[in-house]
């Protein structure tokens, strides 16, 4: 053998190595926490150890989304807050905005889409809790954080000066009469009261918003408050829980080039809590540690970006896959609440005095122009209701989270023996294990926003001290991907899920069967292996092996029906189910008509349930490079096709009893049920053009701002758009819930109807989509919109993604609306 070959053949067997990572138990759990009042009247209990949250003394790992109430109309809150609900919403978080409520020192607004107390009941009726954030100071690309600009001419502003405090006294007690009889200790769902927001003063000015809070009323489970930025002297242990967040990237730099900083660390696995990317053009870069007592608090968040808005001077383009990949990171990095800012998207309200949006101009120091009215974040549900991508990967992590969220709640997190070097080591897996020493659940991402990180061959993964290597041979994890597998999974009955190759989403247990749904892992064989104790035969299997007491199914296939059936030694069944990726991304959970139960939907259908009805909503699917296109196969469904003369969707359910089915008698576990409802349709608008852009204005740099950015264009600067006219059709239904989707490139459009202004958007490559049915009073004197488009300039001062930028236009400007359809979102219920 030649010495040229020796580093060779060291590299390849170094890479057919297994993957290996040592377990370890987790510490016993720590509690001792000064929180409120944790039994409603009913006598459950909401508290929380060093691990986790307690329902009723027992592990719980609730989801919570992010919506703001005051933007976004009242009477659109109930069917919005059901769809957070059916997205696997648990507590929705909201922020009271009090420039919203107190714009004129004295003159409080509290009607209309400003009614926290009917937004609260309303999301009671939905079936979700509510984490009320309090401020004073929010943030939320708000004017001056949501201070009302006469409490920032009066200064001191964030401190404990008695003049201010004063105010914010009146501020809470305002807040405390909106939830009176809605708190939990009354029997309310409001579970906990944020204080402030990216707070770095001394702690001494938490306390005592927690005092004013608690006297003001506000007594609830939980306090909180946003773990970043560091504190300046340190809080009391137990007083308010610090919550954490990730973003993939951020409008807020101030550099115009991708991903700058650290936000590569949010795709790296680490029990480093803290993210020191998130506000840094106020918090400045800073190091990134965790507080010293950090481990006696549960790892909880409420800002994993759910999406992520555009600056005028950063244009930032949301990919799904980047959501889903940090939401798992996270839980693979310990965390075991996940909580999403946004999660719904909204449209700003416009003041009296002001726009009320955040501004480089405004008195009280601001780093970025944001659009006046739009707020729709890319969010999983944005600000007209449209449902993306990101909703469904994401709900379909929630769906174990509600299922398998005890068990992961007890566990500790063990990072693997060989760990990525850096940011530029693209080359060794992400991975980590969690796990009670013995059982646990291993995560893996493959995904990094902005960079492709190549396919690893040849792994296999080792759980010492366990001895377990899984699987039984080596697979390829494919570019892109990102999911959790389990190990030594207690099924009940006596029966162990020693590894899946597959990720667990959900069971249901009727008594007599206990029935695991997983979803295939794209690119890599399903294999489930079963230790052989409590099993005393197989029903139904594919190809079995049996090596050391152990039953190994290999490569099975996704279909929507039994894909192994264990018979137990107490005379019980256990039955998986594999669903392919497509289908996964389309099963659903709800108690409907007595008792829970799944759904799979046709394409990218949304499911809600209310009360005691089953509303189904033909989405449209979108267009971009983010849309993801579910085939209903005919090897997935059983071959079965339901057809009608009248339009008809697909809708499965399991188990189907008391339930009106299509009639068909099929061995099969989901049943069709029938349902008749329009498809969601496309159509064509006419544009008509009525104004060709003037000269590009000259971009300078905001004022007020000690690290300016390129500023916004003001009203006047609209005088040299490019303008066009769209009528709508005249036999519009809007019951249909339509959007109006443009097409467009250009710097920023506005949309009008007649002189109103209903809509802005700072290009980023996305089409601009506008619900219409908001809108129906407006359009009755005519059914016309115009469309306002300045001219977006090649070099400009403004950093846009590659789907955004010019290419193809030899050095001019370009403002264009190159097309204009309507897309119709009809809905039943059943």
């Amino acid at each position: 053998m030649t010495r040229a070959l020796l580093p060779l053949l060291a590299a390849t067997s170094l890479a057919a190595a297994p993957l290996s990572v040592t377990l370890v138990p987790p510490a016993a759990p720590e509690i001792g926490f000064n929180l409120g009042t944790a039994a409603n009247p009913a006598g459950a209990t909401i508290t929380a150890d060093s691990q986790c949250l307690l329902r009723d003394g027992r592990p719980w790992t609730p989801v919570m989304g992010e919506f703001h109430y005051s933007r976004y109309p009242t009477a659109e809150w109930r069917e919005e807050l059901l769809k957070m609900k059916a997205g696997g919403i648990d507590i929705v978080a909201t922020y009271v905005f009090w420039i919203h409520h107190e714009e004129t020192e004295g003159d409080w607004n509290w009607a209309g889409n400003h009614d926290l107390r009917r937004f609260v009941e309303t999301a009671k009726e939905a079936g979700l809790h509510v984490i009320v954030r309090c401020g004073p100071w929010c943030h939320g690309e708000v004017r001056n954080g949501g201070l009302p600009d006469w409490i920032v001419a009066r200064g001191q502003a964030r401190t404990d000066d008695p003049a201010y405090l004063a105010s914010a006294t009146k501020l809470y007690r305002q807040i405390a009469a909106q939830l009176r009889g809605l708190l939990w200790k009354d029997g309310g769902p409001v579970i906990g009261i944020q204080l402030e927001n990216e707070y770095r003063g001394p702690a001494e000015h938490l306390l005592t918003l927690k005092r004013i809070a608690r006297e003001a009323g506000l007594d609830t489970p939980l306090y909180t408050r946003t773990g970043w930025p560091e504190l300046k002297t340190p809080l009391p242990f137990g007083e308010i829980l610090p919550l954490y967040g990730v973003y993939a990237e951020g409008f807020w730099d101030r550099e115009l080039t991708a991903m700058p900083g650290n936000y590569w660390a949010g795709f790296h696995f680490s029990t480093l809590r803290s993210d020191a990317n998130i506000a840094n053009e106020a918090l400045g870069r800073r190091e990134t540690r965790d507080a010293a007592d950090i481990a006696r608090y549960p790892y909880l968040t409420c800002e994993i970006g759910g999406g992520m808005m555009s600056a005028y001077h950063r244009r930032i383009l949301v990919d799904p896959l980047d959501i889903e990949s940090t939401t798992l990171i996270k839980l693979g990095s310990g965390s075991t609440s996940p909580g999403y800012y946004m999660y719904h998207g909204g449209t700003n309200p416009v003041g009296r005095l002001s726009t009320l949006m955040e501004d480089q101009a405004t008195a009280m120091t601001f780093w970025n122009d944001m659009p006046v009215l739009n707020y729709d974040f890319q969010a999983p549900l944005g600000q007209y209701g449209q449902v993306r991508p990101h909703y469904h990967r994401l709900r379909r992590l929630h769906l174990f989270l509600h299922s398998f969220g005890a068990a992961l709640a007890r566990t500790a997190v063990a990072l693997p023996n060989q760990r990525p070097a850096g940011r530029d080591d693209l080359a060794t897996l992400r991975w980590s294990a969690r796990s009670d020493g013995h059982r646990g659940f291993l995560f893996v991402s493959n995904h990094e926003r902005g960079r492709t990180l190549p396919p690893k061959a040849d792994v296999q993964f080792t759980l010492a001290p366990l001895g377990l290597t899984f699987p039984a041979q080596p697979i390829t994890v494919p570019t892109g991907a990102a999911f959790l597998w389990p190990f030594n999974l207690d099924l009940g009955h006596g029966v162990t899920l020693a590894y899946a190759t597959a990720q667990p989403l959900t069971v249901l247990d009727d008594g007599a069967t206990r029935t695991f749904v997983f979803a295939e892992t794209p690119g890599i064989p399903a294999e489930f292996a079963f230790e052989g104790k409590g099993i005393a035969g197989t029903i139904q299997h594919r190809a079995c092996q049996m090596p050391e007491d152990r039953r190994v199914f290999s490569d099975v296939k996704p279909l929507a029906d039994t894909a192994i059936s264990l018979r137990t030694t107490d005379d019980h069944e256990i039955q998986i189910v594999l669903l392919s990726d497509a289908d996964s991304l389309a099963l659903w959970r709800g108690r409907y008509r007595g008792r829970e139960r799944l759904f799979l939907t046709e394409g990218t259908d949304t499911l809600a349930v209310d009360g005691d009805h089953l509303r189904i909503t033909a989405e449209p699917r979108s267009e971009t490079r983010q849309s993801f296109d579910r085939a209903v196969s005919n090897e997935s469904l059983g071959g079965f096709r339901y057809t009608n003369a009248e339009p008809s969707r697909l809708l499965f359910a399991f188990p189907s009893d008391g339930l009106e089915i299509n009639g068909l008698n099929r061995p099969q576990l989901f049943e069709p049920l029938a349902v008749t409802l329009p498809t969601a349709t496309t159509t064509s608008v006419a544009i008509e053009p009525l104004r060709p852009a003037g000269p590009p204005r000259t971009i300078g740099l905001g004022r007020n701002c000690p690290t300016p950015v390129a500023a916004a264009p003001r009203d006047a600067d609209f005088a040299a758009a490019a303008v066009w006219r769209i009528k709508l059709p005249a036999n519009l239904d809007l019951s249909a819930n339509p959007l109006l989707r443009l097409h467009y490139r250009g710097d920023v459009a506005r949309v009008k109807i007649g002189d109103t202004f209903i809509m802005d958007d700072f290009y980023n490559g996305e089409p601009l989509e506008i619900g219409l049915a908001r809108h129906a009073d407006s359009l009755k004197t005519g059914g016309e919109l115009t469309v306002e488009i300045l001219s977006l300039q090649r070099g400009a001062p403004i950093f846009l993604p590659p789907a955004a930028q010019l290419r193809d236009t030899d050095g001019a400007a370009v403002a264009e609306l190159s097309a204009a359809e309507i897309i119709t979102r009809p809905s039943r219920n059943l």
